[in-house]
C-alpha cells in the first residue's frame, strides 16, 4: 500500500488512503483521506493527514501537513542509538538497533517511518492494533523519545 515519492529533497511515502461515503440525495459522494509519512531521509520525519474529494489533493494537503509536523530523529551509524518503545492507542511498537547490513525489519507502515527518516538497520515489532494510522504515530512517537548519548551526558553533567 504504501507508495513513495521525492519531491525535491523530501521523500514522501503513502501509508493508507481511506474512502469515506456521505449518503446524499442522489447516492453516494465519496470523499478520500490520506495518511503519508514524511522525511527528508538525514534524520527529520513528520506525518500528515488530509482530506479531499480526490486521491492527489488528499496526498498532496498530507504531504504539506506532514512537513509542518517534521521533528528531528538522533541516528547513529544508520540505525538508532537505544532500544525503545511507542505507543498510540491499542498500537504498540518496539525499535531495536541492529548492527550495519541488517536492514529495515518492520511492517508496511513502521518501515515508511524507518526509511523516510533514513534509517538503515532496524528491528521492530509491533503489537496488538494493526491499525497503520496508529503503528505511524506510535513509531513516531518512539523515535521522537530517543536520546544521543551527547545530549543525555549533557542533561546529566556527567560523561558515559
Amino acid at each position: 500500500m504504501a507508495s513513495n515519492s521525492t519531491r525535491g529533497q523530501v521523500i514522501d511515502k503513502v501509508v493508507k488512503i481511506k474512502r469515506c461515503a456521505a449518503v446524499v440525495k442522489g447516492g453516494r459522494r465519496f470523499s478520500f483521506a490520506a495518511m503519508v509519512v514524511v522525511g527528508d531521509g538525514k534524520g527529520k520525519v513528520g506525518w500528515g493527514y488530509g482530506k479531499a474529494n480526490e486521491v492527489p489533493p488528499s496526498v498532496d494537503k498530507a504531504v504539506k501537513d506532514g512537513m509542518h509536523r517534521m521533528n528531528e530523529v538522533p541516528i547513529v551509524d544508520g540505525t538508532i542509538p537505544h532500544t525503545v518503545k511507542g505507543r498510540h492507542g491499542a498500537a504498540k511498537v518496539i525499535l531495536v538497533p541492529a548492527s550495519p547490513g541488517t536492514g529495515v525489519i518492520a511492517g508496511a507502515s513502521v518501515r515508511a517511518v524507518c526509511e523516510a527518516a533514513g534509517i538503515r538497520d532496524i528491528l521492530t515489532k509491533s503489537y496488538g492494533s494493526n491499525n497503520p494510522v496508529n503503528l505511524v504515530k506510535a513509531t513516531i512517537e518512539a523515535l521522537l523519545s530517543l536520546r544521543a548519548r551527547q545530549e543525555i551526558e549533557r542533561l546529566r553533567g556527567v560523561t558515559l
